[in-house]
C-alpha cells in the first residue's frame, strides 16, 4: 500500500530541496522525520511538512490503516514549479534578472519492503 502527499509551489530552489530529500530516501517513515527535524535548512521544513502529511495518510486510510514504524520512504521528489521572472535595477539605466525559483515536493511512503 503506497500512500502519497504533495506540496505545490513552493518557495524554494529544487536545488537545494534535493540536497535534503536525497538523505531521507529509502529510510523509514519515523527515521526519516526525526532526520528532517534536526537539519537546520528551510527545505528540512518543508519537507518535514509534507512527510507528516504521507504519514498521517497512511494512518488513517479506512482500508489499511498501518502503523507508522512499518512505513518505508519509496520516493522524495522534487519537481521544479513555476519561476517568478522579476527586475532589479543595475548601473547605466540597465536592469537585471532575477529568477524566483519554486519547487513541487511529493512523497510516497509504503508498507511493503
Amino acid at each position: 500500500m503506497e500512500k502519497l502527499a504533495v506540496t505545490k509551489q513552493v518557495r524554494i530552489s529544487p536545488y537545494k530541496a534535493r540536497e535534503v530529500a536525497r538523505l531521507i530516501q529509502g529510510k523509514g517513515a519515523v527515521e526519516a522525520l526525526n532526520m528532517v527535524s534536526l537539519i537546520p535548512r528551510k527545505a528540512a521544513r518543508l519537507i518535514e511538512k509534507t512527510l507528516k502529511s504521507a504519514i498521517a495518510n497512511a494512518e488513517n486510510d479506512e482500508k489499511a490503516g498501518v502503523d507508522r514504524s512499518r512505513l518505508i520512504v519509496k520516493e522524495a521528489l522534487i519537481g521544479e514549479g513555476p519561476t517568478l521572472k522579476r527586475f532589479i535595477p543595475k548601473a547605466r539605466g540597465s536592469a537585471g534578472h532575477i529568477r524566483k525559483r519554486t519547487s513541487h515536493i511529493r512523497i510516497v511512503v509504503t508498507d511493503e519492503a
